[in-house]
């Protein structure tokens, strides 16, 4: 395995020398899996931005607010659902969707802040 053009080294470890090369061997291989994996959920969380920012231009261009509890609340029961039946820690989960929708309300704050004309404010 050899660095790529990113500068990323898939080979990369602390472990190198300290563990059998058949070990080593095998730790490099799932660590590849892992690393697919990885990419695959960095492009789908760019599908899921793209979504949210066309959410966000709605919200914005019909003075809606950034943020829809009821929605969020309904997403965050329904990701709780399918961590549990992935057998996936359901808290962790809605840990990382909280993230996520804090991103997204923030994204759609500032869109609906960029469309205001000067001198208007955002008040309730």
């Amino acid at each position: 395995m050899t660095e790529s053009s990113s500068g990323y080294n898939p080979a990369a470890s602390s472990l190198a020398g300290q563990v059998q090369p058949g070990v080593m061997a095998e730790l490099l291989s799932v660590r590849s899996s892992i690393d697919n994996i990885d990419a695959t959920l960095v492009y789908l969380l760019a599908e899921r931005f793209k979504a949210t920012q066309r959410v966000g231009v709605l919200k914005a261009e019909h003075q809606l607010p950034a943020g829809d509890p009821d929605r969020e609340a309904a997403q965050i029961t329904r990701l709780r659902a399918l961590a549990e039946e992935a057998n996936l820690d359901p808290a962790f989960a809605e840990k990382f969707l909280n993230f996520i929708i804090s991103e997204v309300i923030r994204h759609h704050q500032a869109l609906s802040e960029n469309r205001r004309t000067p001198g208007e404010t955002g008040g309730a």
